[in-house]
């Protein structure tokens, strides 16, 4: 979760103008990052972005989790069985989950964070979305 704290007030702050924010991004370990940026760099108009985390899986149910920005074109990349990959070795092609995020920091937290769970847990998400562990993606 990304918070903005005007230095000056110690919370959230409506004053855009001129304040610097500091900005506190969890990280894996028990620390915390911080950096101060411009509040009028964050006040900017943002374009849409869509960034995903997914996981493929094989018919034996072994997992990849990984992620993108294009979901349909890494899905088919991955399809393509590029001798010498992971994804080629255990033939993982088939999509049973993804999120969608709209900023590229919390996509990549999300993988981090999917990737330290362990085999139960990943199964439980997966069902959780897609009992029956149908490719999402098969009419692509």
């Amino acid at each position: 979760m990304l918070e903005l704290k005007c230095p000056t007030h110690s919370q959230n702050c409506s004053l855009w103008c001129h304040y610097f924010f500091r900005i506190v991004i969890p990280q894996r370990s028990e620390g915390i990052c911080f950096s101060l940026v411009s509040a009028r760099i964050l006040a900017m108009p943002q374009d849409e972005y869509n960034f995903y985390i997914y996981i493929l899986s094989s018919r034996s149910r072994q997992t990849y989790i990984g992620v993108t920005n294009s979901l349909r074109t890494r899905v088919a990349k991955h399809r393509e069985r590029v001798p010498g990959s992971y994804t080629a070795r255990y033939n993982i092609t088939r999509l049973v989950y993804f999120e969608r995020f709209q900023y590229v920091n919390n996509a990549i937290a999300r993988e981090t964070e999917l990737k330290d769970w362990n085999r139960a847990r990943k199964i439980e998400l997966i069902e959780s979305m897609n009992p029956t562990w149908e490719d999402l993606a098969a009419d692509w």
